[in-house]
């Protein structure tokens, strides 16, 4: 059994990774997300600590992590411009990140993000947002063209840093 935090616990995306990690019988101990109205947390993780305030989370993780309760990974749902900074705290915290893209802004950043990874020896998850990947908008496009067919085809390739999938 795994261990994770998720980042951005409200958000649009988060109940996908939480219902992922169910599935695969893992555990949330603790989440943050600005917004208290999280209920959805109780349906999958009752027992996870509950933050409000990055701060509060960020001591709470090191003291799990000071206690010998370490985090697996850190799952992060908040907007985009808050990816590069929450992914740097979960390398530091001692977790592997996991983070759809774009994990930067600006390209520039990810060297340092990079950097962390061989510092802390903790590895940046990506997840592509398939709803972009071009076979998926071709596909969008011919369902939408042509209503009344049934049956469509759509290959993908799908490659990760441990390789093609």
């Amino acid at each position: 059994m795994k261990n994770f935090a998720i980042i951005g616990a409200a958000g649009y995306i988060a109940p996908r990774h939480l219902q992922a990690i169910k599935e695969t019988r893992n555990t949330v101990l603790a989440a943050l997300d600005k917004f208290d109205s999280v209920g959805i947390m109780d349906s999958y993780f009752p027992n996870a600590d509950f933050f409000t305030e990055f701060e509060r989370f960020d001591r709470h993780i090191e003291k799990l992590k000071r206690n010998g309760t370490l985090l697996d990974y850190i799952s992060i749902c908040t907007p985009n411009y808050l990816h590069d900074a929450h992914i740097r705290m979960a390398l530091r915290s001692g977790a592997d990140a996991i983070c759809e893209k774009p994990l930067v802004l600006n390209p520039w950043n990810v060297d340092a993000l990079q950097d962390i990874e061989n510092e802390t020896g903790n590895k940046i998850n990506t997840i592509l947002q398939l709803r972009l990947h071009p076979s998926i908008i071709a596909l969008k496009n011919k369902m939408q063209n042509n209503p009344s067919q049934t049956k469509y085809e759509v290959e993908l390739t799908y490659i990760t840093s441990r390789g093609k999938w």
